[in-house]
């Protein structure tokens, strides 16, 4: 059976404390014969790859903090849980090519990214990215600017049915809308178990909503699916809300029919991040605009932590892990 015989945690005090708050990261601590605490703010990357090396832990937990793991690993390393999402800055695929197990954050944090893109299409829809910035710069009131709708009763398109897109059908049921589902991998009777259709084409999807989700996987396929014309099929003053990866939609093409006017747009992701400061979506009344904030609020970072202390516990066992970062999933993710 396996076990943890050294763990290594490479954390911020900071991290430790909102993914592990006590007793859970004595907890933690607890599933190892020994347990290494790296203090990640006051090591250089120098002094970490020393330490982790003196160490040779079987597993390692990491965080954003943590600096990307060396070439040539630890000799004895053979699991690496890590508390966020995107991995690439930490890990290569060599890594896991060579039998590296890598686990993420998996759908821990769904139900608040979800939380998110409700945000953005209410906020969306009220207009408020028009609103807030004349409320509070030129004296603005009502009549002065568009009128906002409501989302209820609203027709909704979601591109995409991962964890994300379930939990925030979850979210729209007290509004009473119509949610349509264009996701052609996923099994139909998921979406009667979620109040929604099944969409066929992405086209029927964008004509045939007023709010437009985008929760699709970022992968070969997906790169640029969205374009101007998919775009321009949504009706005249509906709205496009993109939680999930900016390469999915041509960006540019984006910008342009925003521009125009008959499209509003909530945006927490961008083709370049941070958002530079000239870019053309900032300024504009009907863009509603996030700075990459859909993850977890601070105080359910511990969610994250939970779930990542379920799959070390797993794995002391031997019982299957959540969330495997495979080659295969390493090769879509951002």
């Amino acid at each position: 059976m396996p076990r943890i015989d050294t763990l290594a945690i490479a954390l911020t005090p900071q991290e430790a404390a909102d993914f592990f708050p006590e007793p859970a990261l004595s907890e933690v601590r607890a599933l190892a014969g020994s347990s290494h605490l790296l203090d990640t703010s006051r090591l250089s990357p120098a002094e970490y790859y020393r330490e982790l090396a003196a160490i040779d832990p079987d597993v390692l937990v990491a965080c954003w903090s943590t600096p990307p793991l060396p070439a040539v690993l630890p000799p004895r390393l053979r699991y690496l849980c890590y508390l966020t999402g995107g991995v690439r800055q930490l890990v290569a695929r060599a890594h896991l090519e060579r039998g590296l197990i890598l686990t993420n954050w998996g759908g821990s944090i769904s139900r608040v990214v979800a939380e998110c893109a409700l945000l953005l299409a209410l906020a969306t829809l009220r207009r408020a990215g028009s609103w807030i910035p004349a409320m509070h710069r030129d004296g603005a009131w009502r009549g002065h600017r568009p009128e906002g709708v409501s989302l209820f009763g609203q027709r909704v398109g979601v591109h995409g049915f991962g964890q994300v897109a379930r939990e925030l059908t979850k979210l729209l049921a007290p509004f009473g809308v119509a949610i349509g589902i264009c996701a052609p991998e996923t099994d139909p009777a998921l979406y009667a178990a979620h109040g929604a259709r099944r969409v066929a084409t992405l086209d029927e999807l964008f004509s045939g909503s007023d709010v437009i989700f985008e929760m699709a996987p970022l992968t070969p396929a997906t790169t640029g699916l969205i374009t101007e014309r998919l775009l321009r099929l949504i009706p005249p003053g509906g709205a496009f809300i993109n939680v999930a990866r900016a390469r999915i939609v041509d960006e540019a093409a984006l910008l342009r029919v925003a521009q125009e006017g008959r499209l509003h747009v909530g945006l927490d992701v961008y083709a370049t991040e941070p958002l530079p400061a000239d870019s053309g979506f900032r300024g504009l009344p009907n863009a509603v605009l996030l700075p990459h904030i859909g993850g977890p609020t601070v105080e359910r970072r511990c969610d994250a932590g939970a779930f990542a202390r379920r799959n070390l516990q797993a794995y002391r066992e031997g019982r299957p892990l959540e969330a495997v970062i495979t080659p295969e999933v390493f090769d879509g993710s951002a």
